[in-house]
């Protein structure tokens, strides 16, 4: 599975990003994708998370009501629209796949919001 994340940018405070994540390969045994995120000094944390079947999905508190994860499994992609964003929110956004015991990762967008 190769994963290719795009959207990242520079942001005010308040004003909202979405991030897209492109799957390609055996996308076909992908059971759960999500994001995550990876602040300077900070360890990776997960953001949320969307299931393949039947789409249940999860996320960290510090972006409920804020963030909301959506895939469109006919493009093979993954979203993240994010709104409200806040300065704590800057960090690496990196998109995650699991086929089976296995995480698949990509190479990270940047997101950077400005106070």
């Amino acid at each position: 599975v190769q994963l290719v994340e795009s959207g990242g940018g520079l942001v005010q405070a308040g004003g909202s990003l979405r991030l897209s994540c492109a799957a390609s390969g055996s996308t076909s045994s992908i059971n759960a994708m999500g994001w995550y995120r990876q602040a300077p000094g900070n360890q990776r944390e997960l953001v949320a998370t969307i299931r393949s079947g039947g789409g249940r999905t999860n996320y960290a508190d510090s972006v409920k009501g804020r963030f909301t994860i959506s895939r469109d499994n006919a493009k093979n992609t993954m979203y993240l629209q994010m709104s409200s964003l806040k300065p704590e929110d800057t960090a690496v956004y990196y998109c995650n796949a699991r086929t089976g015991l296995y995480n698949w990762w990509g190479q990270g967008t940047q997101v950077s919001v400005s106070s």
